[in-house]
C-alpha cells in the first residue's frame, strides 16, 4: 500500500497584514531607489540629537578657529557660515516637509487599514457568536430528543416487562406467576 503525500492546505486564517497591503507603496517616502532611501534617511536624521550636537560642534569649531586666528577663511560676521546655513535650510526644509507629508499619508493609510481590521474582527466575532448560539440551540434540541427517547425507552421497557410476565403466566401453568 502506498501512502499519498499530505496535501498542504491554505491556512484557515487570512494574512494578518491583508488590510495594509494596498498601502505598501507608501512605506518609502521618496521611492525605492538608492538616492530616495538616502534622502529619507537624511531627512529623518535632521531631527535627531546626534545631528544637533554634531552641527553645534562644527559651528563652534568654525567660529573658534576663525576668532582665534588659526584660519581666516570666514572672519566675523561669518558670511560663509551664514551661506552654509542658508544652503542647509534650502535642502532641509523641503525634505522635512515632504517626509512629514508622506508620513501623514502613511499614518492615515495605516489608520484606515486598522479600522478595516477592527471591522473584520467585529464581523468575525458576530459570526462566531451566531454559530455558538446555533450550536447551543442544537445541543438543547438534542438534549430534549434524548430525554424523550429515554422516557420512551423506559415506557417500552415497562411494557416488555409486563408482556414477559403475561407470557410467562400463559406458558407456565401453576408457576409463581400463574398462581396469582
Amino acid at each position: 500500500m502506498t501512502s499519498q503525500p499530505a496535501v498542504l492546505s491554505k491556512p484557515s486564517h487570512p494574512h494578518h497584514l491583508r488590510f495594509h497591503a494596498p498601502y505598501v507603496h507608501l512605506h518609502s517616502v521618496f521611492g525605492g531607489d538608492w538616492f530616495s532611501l538616502k534622502a529619507e534617511a537624511f531627512a529623518r536624521f535632521f531631527g535627531t540629537p546626534v545631528f544637533l550636537v554634531a552641527q553645534t560642534a562644527v559651528v563652534l569649531l568654525w567660529i573658534g578657529l576663525n576668532v582665534a586666528g588659526v584660519t581666516k577663511f570666514d572672519v566675523y560676521p561669518f558670511i560663509l557660515l551664514n551661506l552654509a546655513f542658508s544652503l542647509q535650510s534650502a535642502y532641509a526644509a523641503p525634505l522635512i516637509l515632504l517626509a512629514q507629508t508622506r508620513q501623514a499619508d502613511r499614518d492615515k493609510a495605516h489608520m484606515e487599514a486598522d479600522a478595516q481590521h477592527r471591522e473584520a474582527l467585529a464581523t468575525a466575532s458576530e459570526e462566531r457568536q451566531k454559530v455558538a448560539a446555533a450550536q447551543t440551540q442544537q445541543l438543547l434540541d438534542l438534549m430534549k430528543v434524548n430525554t424523550e427517547l429515554t422516557q420512551l425507552t423506559k415506557e417500552l421497557s415497562q411494557k416488555i416487562e409486563q408482556l414477559t410476565a403475561e407470557m410467562h403466566r400463559q406458558m407456565v401453568p401453576g408457576g409463581p406467576a400463574g398462581e396469582a
